[in-house]
């Protein structure tokens, strides 16, 4: 078999071949896409060759194409000059950033309005870039596949708003099932005549007509669009919530009814500045957020996901090779962090099998964990001694990771965060412990000091000069070692192993193999 096809899983045990390795995976390493929306005109350059891409480059125009088309049905001519110099300087940047040819794609604006066909000509003249304008329905799955990049086999119904428009689309096992399209965008009900009633009555009777044709969607709603984030930014302020990621951010239906509350009697401009919000977007919150009270009045979701993976990421996902769509972009992001930083590549597998004995009674799902800290435990080795275990915290709760819910970020960072202190934790993160049981934050610092001790003794991947075992009954952490492992086993290592035992706790025990 070729040593370099990306499904050639031999000799990789738990971790599988690292699919970064594979030419077609190198080939996404420097991906351009561009999305002109109804209100934004966006770049993103993906370095795409992990299952969880790195965003190498993002920028973003609030161009506002799509304002007033409801009246006038065509373009806002401001916007048509904004989002035109957008798209010039876009196209510059990427060549400078070796891109290759940009992908861009159009959304409900530029399909809707009348001169829609001119300024998509417009911009292939003056830039050379061809503008994909695609249907509503295209622009559903693809959002959908974007929400499947972060989630892979994930079910439930995808919300996407834009400025002029709103998508749905149901997901299941990984697959886009049914989608519709909607005229539900806050910039079009803007225009709506008869204030806030004549707009709820649209909403809901437009709902419930796409409710009838989707069926019943109780599983998990994933929301896709600035808006929605901006009001998830506006849930995070309003809860006093500690860790101010998007991505995973979770709602419940109750607390959309009482952050839709909290924006309606609330003064736009302060909540603006408190949140991060920009003016244009604010500008749309609170009629987005009468959209989103009746999307989960009507659907009823058994909970609410923010995603901040959608059609760019869809655009991206549609590039993937199978086998790389179908591998766990944690687990994948990871393996492509520690190839990339840590100063034995490879030694996180190791790492990962010596310790594992330790926790044979976890869930797949915290086996997976472990074998991220394991994979991240050394990637952050250039930091200051003094920050070391704080910049590890860092790295796992703030990266840009997807597959990772906010409590298994929690998890991760404390895990990390024991590999360099013993000590306990840092008081500049109390708030975001609970976020995860205590009982878990016990877990983690087990796994954080069993990689402390590791650490000291695996000098090359691929050693096995050792091997733990635990015996929970007699409440024994049994250490083996090999004749050329005892060296290694010094004043440090001896107590980083003790250290180790009292987590559990258990009496230490060293048994030497002459």
């Amino acid at each position: 078999m070729d040593s370099d096809d990306p499904t050639n899983l031999e000799d990789y045990g738990p971790f599988g071949r690292p699919l970064f390795q594979g030419k077609e995976a190198r080939a996404l390493s420097r991906v351009g896409v561009v999305d002109v929306g109804s209100n934004s005109v966006r770049l993103v350059v993906f370095d795409g060759a992990s299952r969880s891409p790195a965003y190498f480059f993002n920028e973003k125009v609030m161009a506002g194409l799509g304002e007033g088309i409801a009246e006038s049905g065509k373009l806002n001519p401001s916007g048509r000059t904004r989002a035109l110099s957008a798209i010039r300087r876009f196209q510059r940047l990427a060549e400078g950033l070796g891109t290759g040819p940009l992908t861009a794609v159009a959304t409900a604006a530029v399909r809707e309005a009348s001169d829609g066909p001119e300024f998509r000509d417009l911009v292939e003249s003056e830039t050379g870039l061809k503008l994909w304008v695609i249907d509503g329905q295209e622009e559903a799955r693809l959002s959908a596949q974007g929400v499947l990049l972060g989630w892979p086999g994930s079910y439930g119904l995808v919300c996407d708003i834009g400025g002029a428009s709103m998508e749905l689309a149901e997901i299941s096992d990984g697959e886009v099932g049914k989608r519709v399209t909607s005229p539900l965008g806050p910039q079009r009900l803007k225009s709506i005549k008869g204030g806030k009633q004549a707009r709820k009555e649209i909403i809901r009777n437009t709902l419930q007509s796409l409710h009838k044709n989707l069926g019943p969607q109780h599983n998990r709603l994933f929301l896709v669009g600035g808006s929605w984030r901006a009001i998830a930014r506006i849930d995070m302020h309003r809860r006093g919530y500690p860790l101010h990621v998007l991505h995973e951010y979770r709602m419940t239906r109750k607390a959309v009814n009482e952050t839709a509350k909290y924006i309606a009697k609330s003064d736009n401009e302060e909540l603006r500045q408190a949140c991060g919000v920009s003016s244009n977007r604010m500008n749309l919150v609170p009629i987005a957020s009468e959209v989103l009270k009746e999307v989960v009045k009507e659907f009823r979701p058994h909970d609410i996901a923010i995603s901040s993976y959608g059609i760019r990421e869809g655009m991206l996902y549609e590039q993937m090779p199978p086998p790389l769509r179908a591998r766990d972009p944690l687990i994948e992001a990871c393996l492509f962090s520690e190839a990339k930083d840590a100063r034995l590549p490879g030694f996180g597998r190791t790492l990962f099998e010596f310790i594992q004995p330790l926790f044979k009674s976890a869930s797949p799902e915290r086996l997976r964990l472990i074998k991220a800290a394991c994979l991240l435990h050394d990637v952050s080795w250039r930091a200051h001694p003094d920050y070391r275990a704080e910049t590890c915290f860092d790295l796992a709760t703030q990266a840009n990771l997807g597959g990772l819910r906010h409590s298994e970020r929690v998890f991760l960072g404390l895990a990390l965060l024991y590999r360099y202190s013993n000590s306990g934790r840092s008081s500049r993160f109390s708030e975001l412990y609970d976020l995860i049981p205590e009982a878990d934050q016990r877990v983690a610092e087990t796994v954080g000091k069993a990689m402390r001790f590791g650490a000291m003794l695996w000098l090359v991947k691929d050693a096995r000069m050792g091997e733990l075992k635990l015996y929970p009954k007699k409440r024994v952490l049994e250490l083996t070692l090999s004749s050329d492992a005892e060296p290694l086993f010094g004043e440090v290592a001896e107590s980083r192993f003790n250290s180790l035992a009292e987590a559990f706790p258990a009496t230490p025990k060293v048994v030497l193999i002459k």
